[in-house]
């Protein structure tokens, strides 16, 4: 009987770990969806700022063609533009990785959501078998004393 409970409450415990190391996934789960929305959002910004840095690169090859000036600030806007490709680069990399990392933790959450399952399911046998176990020693019991009124009768 006593080990019945042991082994409830050990399982219990398992079962109450799972539930921690679910929360703790959904928690990482959570954070990494809104690093995601943070990257995609820097993503576009970046993009904007690209396609006005290249519009801007353009209309000065227009306007001024030749010029030193114009050479020294399209070098300087071309230097910007490959940093901000560099970045853009770097950043749709980091998307990539932090969405690999995301469905990997989809998984590890899918996997012990089924553990927990398996294990309440577990849990839910063995309450059954205490429940039997403690229903057979009441009967035992019912009869132990019916025999013992019995002897003490004769």
């Amino acid at each position: 009987m006593n080990k019945l409970k042991l082994d409830a409450e050990t399982w219990q415990e398992k079962a109450d770990e799972a539930g921690q190391k679910v929360k703790d996934l959904e928690q990482e789960l959570l954070e990494k969806e809104n690093e995601i929305k943070s990257l995609t959002t820097r993503n576009q910004t970046l993009e904007e700022q690209n396609e006005k840095l290249e519009s801007e690169l353009d209309d000065n090859k227009k306007i001024v063609g030749d010029s030193t000036q114009l050479q020294t600030s399209n070098e300087n806007i071309q230097k910007k533009n490959a940093m901000l490709e560099e970045e853009l680069e770097t950043s749709d990399k980091t998307l990539q990785e932090t969405t690999a990392k995301l469905r990997e933790s989809d998984l590890k959450v899918e996997t012990l959501e089924n553990k927990l399952n398996a294990i309440e399911k577990e849990k839910a046998d063995l309450e059954t078998k205490y429940e039997e176990l403690e229903d057979k020693f009441k009967k035992a019991q019912e009869e132990l004393d019916e025999i013992s009124n019995q002897l003490e009768a004769l």
